[in-house]
């Protein structure tokens, strides 16, 4: 019986979305979501396209810690830490939502 061929972006072969050299984005746009449960942190390039992305979920943060402003302290320096190696110097920032997080995530965006 023969071999089946795999594909190039299959799942078992671990292809899916890896390249050879990461780009290299000088400019971008950081994205706060806050709510009073959750802050999502999404970093992006000028056309839109999604670079990294964190949650203060994705940190470890169980239940209504999610909310406070050091769990969203720490998902915006998680985001921020990837897009920093890539080479990104200059960003804008959008906030958006009332929760707890809105002005911890900028004090972290701007100390890093």
């Amino acid at each position: 019986m023969a071999k089946p061929i795999p594909k190039i972006g299959s799942r078992k072969n671990g292809r899916i979305g890896s390249r050879k050299h990461l780009r290299k984005i000088p400019k971008g746009v950081i994205h706060v979501q806050a709510s009073f449960n959750n802050t999502i942190v999404t970093v992006t390039d000028v056309r839109g396209r999604v670079i990294s992305w964190s949650s203060a979920g994705t940190c470890g943060f169980k239940g209504t810690r999610r909310g406070t402003p050091f769990a969203a302290q720490t998902a915006a320096g998680n985001a921020i830490r990837t897009v920093a190696d890539q080479g990104m110097q200059r960003a804008e920032v959008m906030i958006k939502g009332p929760g707890l997080g809105r002005d911890a995530a900028l004090r972290a965006i701007r100390r890093s």
